[in-house]
């Protein structure tokens, strides 16, 4: 039989509340092998070394980038688990499972939540999903993941439910060609590659990244940098509330739009002689803007920061 996890020790004995301050990760909790959280479950990809204690009253956690849940009930919660000297959950090396979805129109909405996502178009007739799951549990269950298609829309999820948790989901989405997309993620990196239909991103926490694309682009991030590389659309609008934008464009824009309430903006445009009809402007910023401009052109580039640099350039080789 396989050797047990190595209790990690906080001060010992039970806190407020009964809860027992002395736990074993993956294993029994408590004097006497209690599991007064219902089992106490560990998927781990490296060895950790040394101890975080949690002190006070929890009643819930917010999240960043991956789940990391933390609840009490019965008073104040004092328990130590292994977390240092850890290099973090990675669901990029987790077994891979795949599953294909019917898709009939030209439209596909994707609901993330908790997960990277990486889209790709491909000359393929269904909607295919790759999907990696890797995390830990303390005292709970999971990672558990869902994925499931109703009408044109497709839900993906990973969920732990613990004292204490950090589990992460990739999804690669490959998409027929010709499809537009629309993509709202909660709490996850989303990337776009190659696509030449309109992109709708949206991201409550996390970052986004369109590479290669001449669709129409429309992105949008609660929390997280927006960057463009290589775009050759006619539209381009985005927007963070917190964090920088940066757009590539490789070829000539009609109209580009972006504001940032907190985060510098950098708008890439290629070198030509097209001049561009510029309104740049930061409460709290430089703004430099070194391209050839014309109130009346038809090429429209908006720029528009509460709190950050703005500027506006034109480069060799942009994007």
């Amino acid at each position: 039989m396989a050797e047990g996890p190595r209790p990690q020790t906080g001060l010992g004995g039970t806190g407020t509340g009964g809860i027992p301050t002395t736990g074993t990760v993956g294993g029994r909790i408590g004097a006497g092998g209690a599991r007064p959280y219902g089992g106490n479950t560990v998927r781990t990809r490296s060895a950790c070394t040394g101890t975080r204690t949690i002190r006070g009253t929890i009643t819930m956690a917010a999240r960043r980038n991956r789940t990391r849940t933390l609840l009490a009930s019965g008073g104040a919660l004092l328990v130590a688990f292994a977390v240092g000297g850890c290099s973090g959950t990675d669901a990029s090396d987790a077994p891979a499972e795949k599953k294909s979805f019917a898709l009939s129109g030209r439209t596909l909405t994707i609901e993330a939540e908790n997960s990277v996502v990486r889209l790709v178009p491909a000359d393929v007739k269904n909607i295919e999903v790759t999907r990696r799951i890797d995390g830990w549990v303390f005292g709970g269950s999971g990672p558990r993941g869902s994925w499931r298609m109703t009408g044109d829309t497709l839900s993906l999820a990973v969920r732990c439910r613990a004292i204490a948790s950090d589990c992460e989901a990739l999804h690669e989405v490959r998409v027929p060609r010709g499809v537009a997309v629309t993509v709202r993620g909660n709490n996850g990196r989303i990337t776009a590659t190659g696509f030449d239909t309109a992109l709708k991103l949206r991201s409550d926490n996390g970052s986004l990244t369109v590479r290669d694309s001449s669709g129409p682009v429309d992105l949008e991030s609660d929390n997280g940098r927006i960057t463009a590389e290589g775009l050759s659309a006619g539209t381009v609008t985005a927007k963070s509330d917190n964090g920088a934008i940066r757009l590539g464009m490789s070829a000539v824009p009609d109209m580009v739009d972006t504001v940032s309430d907190n985060g510098r903006i950098t708008i890439d445009l290629p070198a030509s002689r097209t001049s561009y009809a510029v309104k740049a402007s930061s409460d709290n910023g430089d703004v430099d803007v070194d391209v050839p401009k014309d109130p009346r052109s038809a090429h429209v580039v908006n720029a528009r920061s509460d709190n950050g640099k703005i500027t506006v350039r034109t480069v060799k080789g942009s994007g």
